[in-house]
């Protein structure tokens, strides 16, 4: 289950993702995003793409707090049966968004244990996950925009490939995707649909990855990049 990834190459969001505007305030590069953390989501407003920062996790109505959201790992999201929740299947209808991204973390349990592994397309560009957002009142009051990154069967299990991974939008797919309008669900499963496994490059990493509190270039081998 996709919990970390990392966007380091900040400056080029806006020519990537077609932005009519700059980029939030506090939008800086990370190594090791981690959830309910605020992370900038490309969606639509007024038919103009924008970033927003968005607390990464979708938190329940009335919540006191955003335990619910490592309770639950409401920060990644099954697409199969995702009709059949009720908060899902509205996001899932006018409320998409991208999570940009440069790659994610992924872990596999291997003979010799659990090993992290950054996976990144073979592009070497920044590429988008599929995301839902929403909103969230805080205790004081505040009202917080929250997203949550789909995943879906891998279709592979080799050694180094996950069977779950995130769904990576093509970039051909990323405009209905963000189309809040578009809510013809033939569409959206098209597009919600495996990567190939083999336009993806897989680098064991450090098991330093591991803890939130590290955020370092060095967390990914940048000279197998």
């Amino acid at each position: 289950m996709t919990s970390r990834y990392a966007l380091y190459e900040t400056d080029k969001l806006r020519d990537r993702f077609a932005l009519q505007a700059g980029l939030p305030r506090g939008v800086k590069p990370h190594y090791n995003v981690s959830p309910v953390q605020e992370v900038p989501v490309v969606l639509l407003r007024d038919g103009q793409r924008v970033v927003e920062r968005m607390i990464w996790g979708f938190v329940p109505a009335g919540a006191k707090d955003m335990n619910s959201v490592f309770r639950y790992k409401t920060y990644a999201v099954k697409s199969e049966g995702i009709l059949d929740k009720p908060t899902l299947r509205t996001a899932l209808r006018a409320q998409r968004c991208i999570v940009p991204v440069n790659g994610f973390y992924e872990w596999k349990n291997l003979a010799s244990g659990k090993r992290p592994f950054y996976i990144r397309t073979d592009t070497h560009e920044l590429f988008g996950l599929a995301g839902l957002y929403g909103e969230w009142t805080d205790p004081e009051g505040v009202r917080r925009g929250i997203c949550t990154v789909l995943t879906i069967d891998s279709e592979t299990d080799s050694d180094m490939t996950p069977r779950r991974l995130p769904i990576i939008v093509d970039q051909a797919d990323e405009t209905d995707w963000l189309n809040p309008e578009l809510g013809d669900l033939s569409t959206l499963f098209r597009i919600m649909r495996p990567y190939d496994a083999s336009k993806l490059s897989i680098i064991p990493v450090s098991d330093e990855v591991n803890s939130t509190k590290l955020d370092r270039p060095d967390l990914i081998d940048r000279r197998q990049l």
